[in-house]
């Protein structure tokens, strides 16, 4: 079967060809919403050729040197793998300071980079500070119009651009943070969208990683304002798609596929989530087939209905997020969540239909005791005990601090600590008959170390790729470059505690909320 593009793509006369890139395998770009949102944008364009590049991508249609423009979107920290070999493959220099004027113009966007860019800083030509709906005409035109004038030359216009970051015009001092090369202040205002029509699958391919699935991006961001979380405030304001054109692009999906996906932080948070459920009930007695996935569900927003539109279209478990095993902990971390609203939410779902339920918690909170620990354990023999024949799964993260959050100032715990939680919470579940996942905490070690990196970790990074990007590389390079010092130690980056008085790499990014309701809603939640 091949792909179905579902946009008009117009008869191209080109006048700029752009390479738009993900830094991961074909299979998972396709199924990317904000990745391929941007590639519809830019291929609507009849003056813009544009192509997309994977790591699996063995033959392009236009070779580098016709190249004008190459774009990153960037996800995970761990994504600067993907972008390392993706250059490599097309023999492009890794640092923006070692390519020629025969080099495309590179730029990255998407959540890592927008929240801090530092620790990337010196592999892109620019980076596209928040929401890039309209890249083409903000941005690519910029350098369309001027594709005749140096590099230099561009990127001195695009730093004009609101959202637009250009580290080669900057210094960064561990002390004194992002500058401009005069030393004057820098900002770089975060760009926003309100999300009028809903974002949805451009281009359906069976060979994505959700094969022949119609994503809609119903909510951007989160109210719920968890301290840790980077989905919620990176996405401030709210928004919600309005219920008509959720209507119409559900109608617009199922002329091409029975498979619908809801995307957002907390899609239970929509005011009209109840008639979307309805909504998609009723399309279902014409589509007896309609399959529908949904992201994490929250406990005190479910209602019968929504488990019953879940069921009758094909999902048999789902997930929910409660963080913490005790309400004390809950309440500190903003995850005001009940543990009667809990159990109220498992007989929902299990009296609507629902087998069982995936059930995502995190370790290392800040203020975490062995007593919240302990309560994670009774919660799961509590749940057990009443519903004995339903199917729990829990699955554990370890807290890393975001950049951006509220929390971004906090302490991580060190690896022996959190990885001693986990043999006893896989001991104790494992008494229970209750089946648990966890993370790894080096990997979220390393997590970390990039969350709250700065500009000094460039070349730390390229080393890390060149032997071999594994959890070993990570540690035994960051030991040599830290016996050379030219790094600090590792647990500068990762663990300690951030003095909310000191500049940090990421505050030249003007960003809702400022940095001054984070440091206040930082002192609220942890007094």
């Amino acid at each position: 079967m091949t792909d179905i593009v579902l946009y008009e793509q117009p008869a191209k006369n080109p006048e700029i060809n752009i390479w738009m890139a993900f830094p991961s395998m074909k299979t998972f770009g396709m199924s990317s919403l904000g990745y391929m949102s941007i590639v519809k944008t830019l291929d609507s364009r009849p003056d813009y050729y544009v192509e997309k590049i994977f790591t699996d991508t063995e033959k392009t249609n236009i070779p580098t040197s016709q190249v004008h423009v190459m774009g990153f979107s960037v996800s995970f920290e761990i994504d600067f793998l993907g972008i390392f070999k993706i250059l490599e493959n097309h023999n492009i220099p890794i640092k923006s300071t070692e390519r020629n004027e025969d080099t495309p113009i590179i730029f990255g966007g998407g959540p890592v980079l927008t929240t801090n860019p530092e620790p990337y800083a010196e592999f892109f030509d620019f980076i596209i500070i928040g929401d890039a709906e309209n890249i083409d005409t903000n941005i690519i035109d910029v350098i369309k119009n001027n594709k005749n004038l140096k590099k230099n030359e561009i990127l001195q216009i695009l730093s004009e651009v609101d959202g637009i970051y250009v580290p080669a015009l900057t210094n960064y001092n561990p002390e004194f943070g992002v500058k401009k090369l005069n030393g004057e202040k820098l900002e770089v205002k975060k760009l926003s969208s309100a999300l009028n029509s809903c974002i949805t699958t451009p281009v359906l391919s069976e060979k994505s990683f959700f094969s022949n699935t119609f994503v809609i991006e119903i909510v951007r961001g989160c109210p719920q304002r968890c301290g840790f979380c980077l989905a919620s405030y990176m996405n401030l304001p709210v928004r919600f798609c309005e219920y008509e054109k959720i209507k119409e692009s559900i109608d617009k999906g199922l002329k091409y596929t029975n498979k619908i996906a809801l995307l957002g932080a907390l899609i239970t948070a929509h005011p009209q989530f109840e008639e979307i459920c309805k909504y998609i009930l009723k399309k279902r007695e014409e589509i007896p087939n309609l399959e529908l996935s949904v992201s994490s569900l929250r406990a005190d927003s479910i209602s019968p209905i929504i488990i019953e539109t879940l069921t009758k279209c094909g999902q048999k478990h789902s997930t929910i997020a409660i963080e913490a095993g005790s309400e004390r902990l809950r309440k500190i971390i903003n995850k005001n969540l009940s543990e009667e609203q809990i159990f109220d939410m498992v007989k929902t779902a299990k009296e609507n239909g629902l087998k069982g339920l995936k059930i995502y918690a995190m370790i290392g909170h800040p203020t975490e005791t062995k007593e919240d620990i302990k309560a994670l354990v009774e919660l799961g023999a509590k749940l057990k005990k009443t519903h004995k024949d339903f199917d729990f799964t829990f699955s554990f993260a370890t807290f890393v601090p975001k950049v951006n959050t509220p929390f971004q100032f906090c302490k991580r715990e060190d690896t022996k600590t959190l990885e001693k939680k986990y043999e006893y919470l896989k001991k104790e579940f494992h008494k229970l008959g209750i089946k648990i996942r966890t993370s790894s905490v080096k990997w979220d070690y390393w997590q970390a170390v990039l969350s709250r990196g700065d500009r000094r970790l460039c070349d730390y990074l390229i080393q890390v790729y060149k032997e071999g990007g594994n959890l070993g590389a990570f540690k035994q390079v960051y030991k040599k470059f830290e016996e050379k010092k030219l790094l600090p130690s590792s647990d500068y980056y990762a663990i300690e505690k951030k003095d909310t008085d000191k500049e940090l790499p990421w505050d030249f990014i003007k960003t809702y909320p400022f940095k001054e309701a984070l440091i206040s809603e930082y002192k609220r939640l942890l007094g």
